[in-house]
């Protein structure tokens, strides 16, 4: 797939059982523990939660420096956090790093464990509105489209001497806007045209049906029965 450096990927061991589970319950069981951290305070639960999180990722075989290096991007939005608030940003800090650490972690996890669309199909099969699982599966697909064609009128604007020194001098970075924006509306409009000529019925086709297995059903029980236990007697 073109422009696949944005793509962060599987991660760990594909065979491990983590990878193997049912999309549908990694994203109810991690989700599940990102729930359970917000909903309350108590360090003893964010314990619990981490442990879960511990657990999973060395079941699949991840590394912990992979876990840190897709993890780190929420930290700026801590530090931004404390500092919005300087007379309780200490007890802000406190409050908000550990559920946004958990809550980062489970995602990361999620997608180190499962590709983007094993985790649409997913949704789908939740009955998550459709709308949004389109909107989500489409920008999937035609975001690397679009980075390309940054990527060459950015190229393009070097080749021809382009280098602003100053806000004045930026006056092509809007017309480079406004061009990719009329070719990104040009392609969807084609795109969509030969979708419906190919009969589309507004659902994504899929090469294998999903099937939740009692492996699935022991992962879920597995996570959810210590962490309500511990979140219960919280």
């Amino acid at each position: 797939m073109s422009g696949g450096h944005l793509h962060t990927g599987v991660a760990g061991d594909p065979h491990s059982p983590i990878h193997r589970l049912d999309p549908r319950a990694k994203l109810l069981g991690l989700t599940g523990i990102t729930l359970v951290a917000v909903s309350t305070s108590r360090p003893a639960v964010h314990g619990a939660c981490a442990l879960a999180l511990a657990a999973v990722a060395v079941a699949a075989r991840i590394p912990p420096r992979t876990l840190a290096s897709r993890a780190r991007i929420v930290i700026p939005a801590l530090l931004f956090v404390a500092l919005l608030i300087p007379l309780h940003g200490v007890t802000a800090f406190a409050t908000v790093a550990p559920k946004a650490l958990l809550g980062t972690s489970s995602a990361v996890l999620l997608s180190a464990t499962t590709g983007f669309p094993d985790i649409l199909h997913a949704l789908e099969r939740l009955h998550a509105p459709r709308l949004l699982v389109l909107i989500a599966a489409f920008m999937y697909r035609y975001l690397f489209t679009i980075v390309d064609e940054t990527t060459r009128m950015r190229a393009a604007l070097t080749a021809r001497g382009y280098a602003p020194r100053h806000a004045l001098q930026a006056q092509a970075l809007g017309r480079v806007a406004t061009a990719l924006f009329l070719r990104t509306y040009d392609r969807a409009e084609r795109v969509h045209l030969a979708m419906l000529a190919r009969g589309w019925r507004e659902q994504m086709p899929r090469l294998h049906a999903l099937a939740f297995r009692r492996a699935d059903a022991l992962f879920l029980a597995a996570l959810a029965a210590p962490l309500l236990a511990v979140r219960i007697a919280a």
